[in-house]
């Protein structure tokens, strides 16, 4: 597969998401087996081996005809991990600068890869999208059709409304019963109080919990020609300024709320990572696998 379909401005240009995301996964395993991960977990199969106590009726005696091993089907309530992604639906989060994809376009693509990077390893995945609520919750399951369903789901939804954090997954928390793992895509642009209380919610009932910061490039340099209308895309407050002249104390802000962030995570022993919409997506995988590793 071409490498450029890791590059996010490629994969912006191509309609079918679904297949993008297949594809881009297809191309990542094989890439990966090359890569100084070959050691992680790559063998992706409906299969586990035999362990004692599994009931005998479950080995695949075709597969121990090929290997000379015991293994066992594995079905959907053997899955080892129950993954929820949540993304950040709000206003700010259709930004874009250049070719780019959006924020939101780029965090859709990014948990597509994930669902099916996670559901290739028979582990049950779901999503839920939020800004001032929980608009769409569907819980994690393994089945390959379901991802398909939830990612033809997402094609359908645009970023609208203000950011909650705090009232959106107040609402959802309850719902996720079993402990598993929670991916959080978001420029998190909310109350860093708000995000602190959420964060330690979800620790105090022993998720692990994974953060993709989301950034377009243009808001981390803060490049813009001069005498600009900036316009915040929630509230829609406008102010008309020189760039060039708010440029140090901006990149101080941003510099000192990225660092609040990282320091709730590395304090609850969070994963965090800073993802640019330039990125390409193999480099975001890259990440998310040498946590999980």
């Amino acid at each position: 597969m071409s490498k450029d379909l890791f590059n996010p401005e490629v994969a912006n240009s191509l309609s079918n998401l679904e297949l993008k995301a297949k594809h881009i996964v297809e191309g990542f395993i094989t890439g990966i087996h090359k890569s100084p991960f070959h050691g992680y977990s790559v063998e992706f199969s409906e299969h586990r081996q035999y362990r004692p106590g599994d009931e005998i009726r479950h080995i695949d005696w075709q597969v121990f005809g090929r290997t000379n091993k015991f293994y066992v089907k594995q079905f959907e309530e053997e899955t080892n991990l129950r993954c929820t992604i949540f993304i950040d639906s709000s206003k700010s989060m259709s930004y874009y600068s250049n070719n780019l994809p959006s924020k939101y376009n780029y965090a859709m693509y990014l948990a597509s890869i994930l669902m099916y990077l996670i559901n290739s390893q028979r582990d049950a995945v779901g999503i839920a999208t939020f800004n001032k609520n929980i608009n769409n919750y569907m819980p994690p399951r393994s089945k390959s059709s379901y991802v398909a369903q939830i990612i033809k789901h997402l094609e359908s939804t645009e970023p609208s409304n203000e950011t909650n954090i705090f009232k959106s997954f107040i609402e959802v928390i309850e719902k996720i019963k079993k402990r598993g793992l929670i991916i959080i895509i978001s420029d998190f642009f909310d109350n860093i109080k708000d995000i602190e209380n959420v964060l330690n919610n979800l620790r105090h009932k022993n998720h692990e919990v994974i953060l993709f910061q989301i950034f377009d490039p243009s808001e981390i340099s803060f490049d813009f020609a001069n005498n600009v209308n900036l316009i915040d895309m929630e509230n829609n407050q406008e102010i008309k300024t020189n760039p060039t002249l708010l440029k140090k104390d901006y990149s101080n802000l941003v510099n000192d709320y990225i660092n609040k962030v990282k320091s709730i995570c590395y304090n609850k022993k969070i994963d965090y990572n800073m993802i640019l919409t330039n990125e390409d997506f193999d480099k975001a995988l890259l990440k998310f696998i040498s946590k999980r590793k």
